[in-house]
């Protein structure tokens, strides 16, 4: 065996997989890890913050928040909460609104789709400002 050779020490370099038990067992270890990294990544947990605009009246706002909930439970995602937390007043303005309802909503869904989710938010003309954050472990 090829060994590295030190004054009076005689070092050999054995691979890992020359151990029977651990190459049988390091392909089977490598599997379930990646087994449990592709589930973190299915589903993840969320919260989003957003605005709307004032001018909405009630039942304008309500089809709101229901549609994003909606596009969250559509495409294979799950809410935890729905949280309203009111009209409040902007620390400056934004699209030249002074005040919005903001909503805070906590969910859990994959990554590709809460790309999709942002995308519809900022298009949307009712949504003033949002915030996506990935809850991590």
């Amino acid at each position: 065996m090829p060994g590295l050779r030190y004054p009076g020490i005689v070092v050999y370099i054995m691979p890992i997989w020359y151990n029977n038990v651990k190459f049988v067992k390091e392909p089977e270890v490598a599997r379930k890890k990646a087994e449990t990294k592709t589930e973190d990544r299915k589903s993840q947990e969320y919260e989003l913050v957003y605005i709307l605009t004032p001018d909405m009246s009630d039942e304008a706002l309500e089809a709101r928040i229901n549609s994003v909930s909606e596009f969250i439970t559509g495409r294979e995602g799950t809410i935890d909460g729905v949280d309203k937390w009111g009209k409040k007043k902007l620390a400056y303005p934004i699209k030249h609104h002074l005040e919005g309802h903001y909503i805070l909503t906590r969910f859990k869904m994959s990554t590709a789709k809460c790309k999709e989710l942002e995308a519809n938010l900022r298009i949307s003309e009712d949504v003033v400002r949002h915030l996506l954050i990935n809850v991590g472990n």
